[in-house]
């Protein structure tokens, strides 16, 4: 699969923003960071720098995990070259299976159980908030993990494993980014979170809607024909950042 410089990424840090907004993580961002810091929530203003020390650490934590599985996905892809259509029309309707679970009108068992790892007590020291990280990342709950496996089916269809990688990488900046925000400004972040809950389940229709969107631009051929279409719209120097 060949597409543009910027859609691929986009849609995957859309993706990751969706994941940190989903009912499976939003509300247990204020324990997450109380648990790797120490903090509770009166204290975090006082240890505003260590917080935010953590809160990378964990973030680091989760996006090597996911770096890995998109590395793993591409590869897997790449070995079966030869089939690359089949593997690219199997990626399409698995998104779409993803976004049909997260609307609600597919029931996917496996997805149903949770496997996120739990740690009763956070290892001591810096390395303790990388480990959390990681057990995070490594955890596959029903809202995160529809979106998460949509991306590393879009990974799988990528031939270079750099592009298969930078798509996860744009994944957990789009996980990353508001939760180190949150870390940051910790009191005004609950006080958000109170007024968005209510919509929680829209996120979660957004997130199914975007999945099948994407699912089926790659059944049909069409995400790299939108994609170069994007990158001639795209100015030059925007393209050579990216």
């Amino acid at each position: 699969m060949s597409d543009g410089p910027s859609l691929g990424p986009f849609v995957a840090f859309l993706g990751g923003v969706l994941s940190f907004l989903s009912p499976c993580v939003l509300p247990l961002v204020p324990s997450y960071l109380s648990f790797i810091t120490g903090f509770t929530v009166e204290e975090f203003g006082a240890n505003r720098r260590l917080a935010m020390l953590h809160a990378t650490l964990f973030v680091a934590g989760f996006s090597l995990i996911f770096i890995l599985l998109g590395a793993s996905a591409t590869a897997v892809g790449s070995a079966f070259r030869a089939y690359k259509d089949v593997i690219q029309q199997g990626g399409g309707v698995l998104i779409i299976a993803f976004g049909l679970y997260c609307l609600g009108v597919l029931k996917l068992g496996f997805l149903t159980q949770e496997r996120r790892f739990h740690l009763e007590q956070k290892p001591l020291g810096y390395l303790g908030s990388v480990l959390v990280g990681m057990a995070f990342g490594a955890g596959w709950s029903p809202c995160i993990g529809p979106i998460l496996g949509g991306i590393l089916s879009l990974a799988a269809t990528e031939a270079d494993l750099n592009r298969g990688m930078g798509l996860l990488i744009a994944y957990s900046a789009g996980l990353a980014v508001p939760f180190l925000v949150a870390a940051l400004a910790v009191e005004r972040f609950l006080g958000w979170f109170q007024r968005f809950r209510r919509h929680l389940g829209v996120v979660q229709k957004v997130s199914g809607a975007l999945l099948v969107a994407v699912g089926l631009l790659i059944l049909t051929g069409q995400f790299t024909r939108l994609a170069a279409y994007l990158q001639r719209l795209t100015p030059d120097f925007l393209l050579r950042m990216l």
